[in-house]
């Protein structure tokens, strides 16, 4: 069954029939909140908002790894992650898509790992390519269908949150090879790489990082890009969906 966990600006799927809404209770504490679980347009899907429904647990306190096992005990078979990032190369403009197929993680402090000798026994899982080549190529062939333009690969920069990067940080990060910057994609990904699950992050392009432009981004901006790129993304993820039938 496809995942969906969504992003700032997606603490809901406008046209997801809701069949059911899971217990928030996990081994690990509890979920940002309740899987629910619905179909949208005929398609079984899940989806979790990972700060909430009410949008109010900032990146560093989300509960990665209850998200995660929530998501496997609810029965996802994919995960689409869906994160609102800042555009480090400048070409990569508001309001668009990107689909990463690789990543940096600048965080700490951060339960990581479900391999941590208490939960689970140590293991080293191999994550030399983050996100899974099969959904985002479906991913692709997806946006695709819809009409939608997606900007296949380059670097996701995951940063502590949930303050924004100085310019200097920015300018460090793209000296290491990134090309958009956010606060939520590790260790979601990782978290899925030790559970099984295919992962593929959605990045949905809302503001230009500090330093990339000469002016200060005003809110009412970033809010109009996260909404048309919250639009488009809701439209890809309806045309994956399709796929599975």
């Amino acid at each position: 069954m496809l995942a969906i966990i969504g992003g700032t600006g997606l603490t809901e799927l406008a046209n997801l029939t809701i069949t059911h809404r899971h217990d928030a209770t996990t081994p690990l504490g509890n979920a940002s909140c309740g899987v629910i679980q619905g179909t949208l347009d005929g398609s079984p899907m899940l989806f979790l908002p990972r700060h909430g429904v009410t949008h109010s647990i900032p990146p560093h306190r989300i509960n990665y790894r209850a998200n995660l096992w929530a998501l496997q005990q609810a029965g996802a078979t994919r995960i689409v992650s869906l994160n609102a990032v800042g555009a480090i190369d400048p070409f990569l403009k508001p309001g668009s898509l990107m689909l990463p197929d690789q990543l940096i993680d600048y965080t700490s402090g951060r339960d990581a790992t479900f391999f941590d000798g208490d939960f689970k026994p140590l293991e080293h899982i191999e994550f030399s390519q983050p996100y899974d080549e099969t959904l985002r190529h479906a991913l692709c062939l997806a946006s695709e269908q819809a009409g939608i333009g997606l900007e296949e690969g380059g670097t996701y920069a995951c940063t502590q949150g949930p303050r924004l990067e100085t310019a200097a940080e920015i300018a460090r990060i793209a000296m290491e090879g990134c090309r958009v910057v956010g606060m939520t994609g590790m260790p979601e990904a990782s978290l899925a790489r030790e559970l099984a699950i295919p992962y593929a992050c959605l990045a949905l392009v809302v503001n230009p990082a500090a330093g990339v432009v000469d002016e200060t981004i005003p809110m009412d901006r970033i809010q109009a890009a996260l909404s048309l790129a919250a639009q488009r993304a809701e439209r890809v993820i309806v045309s994956l969906s399709q796929q599975a039938l």
